[in-house]
């Protein structure tokens, strides 16, 4: 499920869209009234969507948006003068007087994209150091040497034994190194 953020300046306001949203199923995380509090709630959840008004007491929407996380979405609700302003922004934004259609619809959608690419990052394959890349054939070299397995086979070996014991590969290739040298 997605994290949300709502920031408005006044305390009402934000609470007033944290129950409409949370009465129409979405885990609101944080209930905000200044950029600093949505930024620090922003960085402590890692992705998400920022729900707020066009100005806060310390900042402004642009400012906040140069500094929110790369993973995290802003809907901006403001008036139609305001949005004209953040055309092509990359900013989503939906028009006051707010119709609540309007506001449920589009922070689906966004839903829906951020768990999207949360699928993918996670997707993406793990980028090993070189290091680690060095400890893991080393394993697979020592099981290669002394067990007669070709090198797939001792990568498979490596991967059931860190799967069956809940560690990572590397410390798994480790403990096998720590082992089979003696």
């Amino acid at each position: 499920m997605t994290n949300v953020i709502v920031l408005f300046p006044k305390i009402e306001d934000a609470k007033n869209i944290r129950n409409l949203l949370v009465r129409h199923g979405f885990r609101v995380s944080a209930v905000c009234t200044t950029g600093a509090q949505a930024l620090a709630s922003a960085n402590g959840l890692g992705d998400g969507i920022l729900v707020c008004g066009y100005k806060y007491p310390d900042m402004m929407y642009t400012e906040l948006a140069d500094c929110l996380p790369t993973h995290f979405e802003m809907l901006l609700m403001a008036s139609q003068r305001v949005l004209s302003e953040c055309v092509g922004s990359g900013i989503m934004s939906v028009a006051m007087p707010l119709k609540v259609q309007d506001l449920l619809n589009t922070l689906e959608m966004m839903a829906a994209g951020v768990e999207r690419k949360r699928k993918k990052r996670k997707a993406m394959p793990k980028v090993r150091s070189d290091e680690d890349r060095k400890v893991l054939d080393e394993a697979k070299v020592l099981l290669m040497e002394r067990n007669g397995m070709t090198e797939e086979e001792a990568h498979r070996y490596i991967q059931k034994c860190s799967m069956d014991s809940g560690t990572n590969l590397v410390e798994t290739a480790e403990m096998v190194l720590s082992m089979m040298k003696f």
